[in-house]
């Protein structure tokens, strides 16, 4: 028999999942950092080891709606979909959309509905300047990064000056986000990696030793299957077509933002209204509004991919010959 604290809690949980309310704030919305400030967060591995980054790629796509079927004062609303590119799949959207960028006319159509790149990050909040209600139990924070950050991340990485993982518990290295301003839109072009190495703090080890690390493949959206797989066509169709949105044909799948429980556009936050158990990670303790820009132009080359591939994976054999020395030692 559960206790009285048990079931409130349980009732609680239940009547915010039914109003469509998050009480997950396990991520920490970095967009909404003040102007000229800086938040300096510490990334952490992902929880599955068989991801050889520290990141995960989401792709969501937006199609944006006049207003709702029916209603006769509805606003022009937008859906997002997940695009199947993330699961090295064919999106039926982008096969559509890639033959626009052939027609000059087309293109600022084709970026519109090009597939909007976020990654998938967690780790501390080392220092923050927002003042937040609340802030979960868990002090392992999920971070939803756009790709301006993202490529500061990752062109770092690519230096060979950079000897260590910055995930590293013992030589890894703090990230700052600092948010500017540019053209009325947030700006982010001087986020930087801390020139320090900082060993994990006691607390934050022990943290990680209580609630371990999220797999990060649990924060992407739930993959569509064949019959989804149409339904989101017929939306992008009616979406394209101009026409307004059927809640009554599409509703029971996706929903308009500000629905109850809308599994659509939310800016750059997180949508998910529950949180997945972390999972305890490989290895032992003792081892030491987001980013407004998204990418909406024709499909990006990926120059220069599979040496950053090269670069993490040199990093991290040197690491394990390092450790396999000192055990020997």
């Amino acid at each position: 028999m559960a206790t009285l604290a048990e079931i409130r809690e349980r009732l609680k949980k239940e009547s915010d999942k039914g109003s469509g309310q998050s009480q997950d704030n396990s991520v920490y919305p970095h967009w909404n950092i003040p102007d000229s400030s800086t938040a300096t967060l510490r990334f952490l591995p992902d929880g599955n080891t068989k991801n050889d980054y520290f990141w995960i790629e989401r792709n969501m796509i937006k199609l944006p709606f006049r207003a709702v079927k029916g209603q006769g004062d509805s606003k022009p609303i937008t859906v997002q979909v997940p695009c199947v590119e993330m699961w090295n799949e064919t999106c039926p959207i982008l096969t559509e959309v890639r033959t626009w960028f052939k027609d000059k006319s087309l293109e600022d159509m084709g970026r519109k509905y090009w597939k909007k790149r976020s990654y998938i990050f967690q780790g501390f909040v080392v220092d923050s300047p927002l003042q937040e209600e609340t802030t979960p139990e868990n002090p392992i924070r999920r971070f939803l990064i756009g790709p301006q950050i993202y490529n500061i991340i990752k062109s770092a990485l690519m230096d060979p000056e950079m000897e260590e993982l910055p995930t590293d518990y013992k030589r890894g290295i703090d990230f700052r986000v600092t948010k500017g301003g540019k053209g009325g839109y947030a700006d982010y072009g001087t986020s930087t990696w801390a020139r320090r190495e900082r060993p994990l703090g006691l607390d934050e080890l022990a943290a990680i030793e209580k609630h371990g690390l999220y797999n990060l493949n649990d924060f992407l959206p739930k993959k569509p299957n064949e019959d989804e797989l149409k339904l989101i066509k017929e939306m992008f169709e009616a979406s394209v077509n101009g026409d307004a949105f059927d809640a009554d044909k599409f509703g029971a799948f996706y929903k308009p933002y500000g629905s109850k429980k809308a599994d659509v556009d939310s800016g750059e936050s997180e949508t998910s209204t529950e949180s997945p158990t972390p999972t305890k990670p490989a290895i032992k303790v003792v081892e030491a509004k987001s980013e407004t820009k998204t990418e909406a132009t024709a499909e990006p080359k990926k120059a220069g991919g599979a040496r950053a591939e090269d670069i993490l994976r040199m990093i991290k054999e040197r690491q394990t010959k390092e450790n396999l020395t000192v055990k020997q030692w």
